[in-house]
């Protein structure tokens, strides 16, 4: 089976710590890498992770707070240092640009690679990204800025040949191509082989949702629905779901909620406040609503 998995760079909340690194993460979907978020030293954390700074193309800004976005300019920095020629797409909410050419301009004048910003509005769920492999959707969601979550949805690739029946039955080359995609073969004697005596089906697409940072906020359940993987933002335990509500953040048990109402498979709980010294806390409540879950934490790489 090919990659589909992420890569936790930072799964802290704005006030810096040394138990996390602010927010970022890398999903690998079929050796293309996509940056979910950039806080300040993304590009250590990608080091350590061991990625391939050539595979990166595109990241994803989900809103303008620094801990989502300060490590941009040095990223940017750092892949020209190392030759990068080819372009570097970000996709972000409106605003980033104008602030991100004056860095680039200043620090970055001799850039030998383009900086593309691709603004999407967080008020609404539309596909921003579309290839052979994956299609991004954004999601949605409820902050004190605009900011939107990323559903990333791998394309189903087509059903696999059995080639002792492809054998058997004579069927020529020209064929196999529409056979792959779903049709029956009809022999010369007129004689239909269905399609499934001829191929078995491909492993099922996957999926995954990035949900930093929003309040509780029901309506992200239709867009979120079945996904193998759900990354929600618990910044808060649920003895401060006041101060979540006040800062536009949700808890631990909200997390889970939305995790059980939207079916997913799997809940990964993040953006975790510096308050806390043990994010255990914050486990112990969701597992109770939402068993399968579990935390983000630096260098974790979660296969789906």
């Amino acid at each position: 089976m090919e990659k589909f998995e992420l890569d936790i760079l930072g799964c802290g909340s704005a006030t810096p710590t040394t138990l996390h690194n602010p927010s970022s993460q890398v999903l690998n979907v079929r050796e293309k890498l996509f940056m979910i978020d950039c806080g300040e030293g993304t590009q250590l954390q990608f080091r350590r992770s061991k990625l391939r700074f050539g595979r990166l193309n595109y990241i994803f800004i989900s809103h303008l707070h620094g801990d989502h976005c300060f490590g941009l300019i040095g990223l940017i920095s750092t892949l020209a240092l190392l030759g990068r020629t080819g372009d570097l797409t970000i996709f972000s909410v409106a605003g980033l640009e104008d602030v991100l050419r004056t860095e680039i301009d200043f620090f970055c004048r001799d850039n030998p690679f383009r900086v593309k910003v691709e603004t999407f509005d967080p008020k609404r769920s539309e596909v921003i990204y579309d290839d052979r492999s994956v299609s991004v959707k954004t999601i949605p969601l409820l902050h004190r800025v605009p900011c939107g979550g990323f559903l990333f949805q791998e394309k189903q690739k087509e059903a696999h040949l059995l080639p002792e029946m492809i054998k058997f039955y004579n069927v020529p080359i020209r064929e196999l191509a529409r056979i792959k995609q779903g049709a029956d073969y009809i022999t010369e004697d007129g004689v239909l082989i269905a399609n499934n005596r001829l191929t078995k089906p491909a492993e099922p697409a996957r999926s995954y949702a990035y949900c930093s940072d929003t309040a509780y906020n029901e309506n992200i359940i239709p867009i979120i629905e079945g996904v193998d993987l759900l990354y929600h933002e618990a910044t808060f335990a649920d003895v401060d779901a006041m101060r979540a509500k006040q800062t536009g953040h949700s808890t631990a048990v909200q997390a889970a909620q939305i995790a059980k109402m939207a079916h997913v498979k799997k809940l990964m709980l993040g953006h975790f406040s510096a308050r806390y010294v043990d994010n255990q806390i914050l486990l112990d409540e969701a597992s109770k609503i939402f068993p399968n879950t579990i935390l983000a934490n630096e260098g974790l790489r979660e296969k789906l």
